[in-house]
């Protein structure tokens, strides 16, 4: 029997669609004037239990800053504004649609909650209090050809500026293919008698 390797880890590739992420840091306030930072991600280390307001705001303020500077905005994401159903902005509608980008959301006046998101170029000026952070990368499209082994292509005779000549043959002799017209026949009308 062969010796077959099988491998669990999930690959994504560009084209597979995933939700876009969204990270939310929160400051609150408890009855002894003291107050608490949180962040969704389990995994972050917050300060302890503080009445020291101003630090914390601005280590809730870091913190937010630091998780949108860490991540890697995906181009293949859906618009996590609209995984909500847009209810960032209730008031206007409109469809999820453009590139992703990475926004950080924080009223100041409110000065309580730091939202860094993943949504679409269309709900990103929508949404009050924002500010776009990152964009995501466009995908490279490159159709990489197998090279032949040593064997030159054959050399063609093109027209300057880079357009081929209709006129000339391939340099193997066989004939150059027929040019076709990007435009349909048009179909007859029926005429509508009444």
């Amino acid at each position: 029997m062969d010796d077959a390797r099988v491998t669990t880890a999930h690959t994504e590739t560009p084209t597979d669609r995933v939700p876009g992420r969204a990270w939310t840091i929160r400051l609150t306030g408890h009855s002894d004037r003291s107050a608490t930072v949180s962040c969704t991600t389990a995994a972050c280390r917050m300060p302890p239990r503080s009445k020291d307001l101003a630090a914390l705001r601005a280590f809730a303020a870091q913190h937010a800053a630091a998780h949108a500077k860490a991540a890697t905005v995906r181009p293949n994401v859906w618009c996590h504004c609209g995984s909500t159903r847009c209810e960032a902005h209730p008031d206007t509608r409109t469809h999820c649609a453009g590139a992703v980008t990475l926004i950080l959301r924080h009223d100041p006046t409110v000065g309580r909650v730091w939202t860094i998101e993943e949504v679409c170029a269309a709900c990103a000026p929508l949404i009050p209090h924002t500010t776009v952070v990152a964009r995501a990368a466009r995908p490279r499209r490159t159709v990489e050809q197998p090279a032949a082994a040593g064997v030159p292509a054959p050399a063609r005779a093109d027209v300057p500026g880079g357009f081929s000549s209709p006129g000339t043959a391939p340099a193997d002799g066989a004939p150059a293919p027929g040019r076709r017209s990007g435009r349909r026949p048009q179909r007859p009308q029926r005429r509508r008698t009444g």
